[in-house]
């Protein structure tokens, strides 16, 4: 361990009390979307007195905090998302949430572990060669925070793009594991509706009508064989068909029948083709029955693909940190998605997962981000902290 990553790993240990109580009060006021004025305050005191140029968003309650290093150099920018979920919380946890929202996705610990790192760069500010650009984020949850704070302007802070940009992810698992990949490590996600339009008629008396149901239930099955058969299985896709819409009575024909479903793809190529083969498939399909199809494919999130030199870099830097055996390389990716993807389309850098389950929990029934029962360990703050603490200090100085 170099003795410059030791000093942090020992601060970051010795702020853990401090970080622990901060996540505790922003878990029990978990807010939804993109405006957060609460959680938003919290961060705005814990940043007070740090020689930070603190700027909030016009679109949405974002928080971008700026600290200036004493030397000239780049700007490397740090992320810490801040929302909620939709989730009642079932965990008896004397901290627990109230208010009929949930930190199910640990976004708490995110927006702590991203304090924690302010603290521990502005106690170093002599020591940076450049800038940092901590981005606390609303909305990663369906709303795209990350591109509405684009647009407001977080990569142009200084003046100038960051040269690289870093985010953690808390999830269920060995406490303290660090799991990443590079390349494409979460799919982009979409949503698609398809809908079949027909003439409606007597249900007892389909000859009389152009039923759309049956070319809808076609194109629901055909969707799964399209995906198997002009996609690569390295290259995966996954359609999920989860709404069906027709009509409302047994004994009527229906004038028109819908489906609703995600879509998940792993590279960029996969995701521009994907409509026009949809769109093929669903207007070819109802065509044979005498109908038309209409498709909607809306991109929600882009892949979200690690630089392959930052990806090597931030894996060197934990394994001075916390040791060889700290990280995990994933064989591949997975099916969730994240809008840090974003930041990564316009800035090169690494997203990694960081595993915080109590020690307690049975590995076999752990419940998984996003559950009204899913736990996480706080003591694993110090590392996430220590982490994005790190990753700034040594890509300015590597710089």
């Amino acid at each position: 361990m170099s003795s410059s990553s030791a000093e942090i790993v020992t601060a970051a240990r010795e702020l853990l009390p401090e970080l622990v109580a901060i996540r505790r009060e922003l878990h029990q006021i978990p807010e939804v979307g993109l405006t957060l004025p609460q959680t938003q305050a919290v961060v705005l005191r814990e940043l007070d007195g740090l020689p930070l140029e603190i700027s909030t968003g016009t679109d949405t309650t974002s928080v971008v905090a700026l600290l200036r290093g004493a030397h000239p150099g780049p700007t490397v920018l740090l992320r810490g998302d801040m929302d909620g979920l939709p989730v009642t919380e079932v965990n008896d946890l004397p901290y627990r949430a109230t208010n009929g929202n949930m930190h199910a996705c640990g976004h708490d610990l995110h927006t702590t572990g991203l304090i924690g790192a302010a603290r521990l760069l502005s106690a170093r500010r002599d020591q940076l060669h450049g800038s940092v650009i901590f981005m606390f984020q609303p909305g990663e949850e369906g709303y795209n925070g990350a591109s509405v704070m684009l647009r407001e302007g977080v990569l142009n802070a200084t003046g100038e793009t960051p040269i690289a940009a870093y985010a953690l992810h808390v999830g269920p698992g060995p406490l303290g594991q660090v799991e990443t990949k590079s390349g494409t490590i979460l799919a982009g996600s979409s949503e698609l509706e398809i809908t079949v339009r027909g003439s409606g008629g007597h249900g007892s008396q389909p000859h009389t009508a152009l039923d759309p149901v049956l070319p809808l239930a076609e194109i629901t099955v055909a969707l799964q064989s399209m995906v198997t058969r002009r996609f690569d299985v390295f290259d995966p896709v996954v359609i999920s068909v989860t709404q069906l819409r027709a009509g409302d009575a047994l004994n009527v024909i229906p004038e028109q029948a819908t489906l609703g479903a995600t879509v998940r793809t792993m590279s960029a190529e996969t995701l521009e083709a994907l409509p026009g083969m949809i769109t093929d498939l669903a207007e070819g399909i109802a065509r044979g029955y005498g109908c038309e199809a209409d498709v909607t494919f809306t991109t929600q999130y882009i892949p979200t693909v690690n630089d392959d030199s930052e990806h090597a870099f931030a894996v060197e830097q934990i394994h001075q940190m916390y040791g060889e055996d700290s990280v995990t390389i994933k064989p591949h990716g997975i099916m969730g998605s994240e809008d840090f993807s974003f930041v990564l389309a316009e800035v090169p850098g690494a997203f990694m997962m960081v595993k915080c389950s109590p020690p307690e929990e049975d590995p076999a029934t752990l419940a998984y981000n996003h559950s009204p029962h899913v736990l996480f360990d706080d003591s694993v703050l110090d590392r996430v902290a220590g982490i994005l603490a790190q990753l700034a200090i040594a890509r300015l100085a590597a710089a």
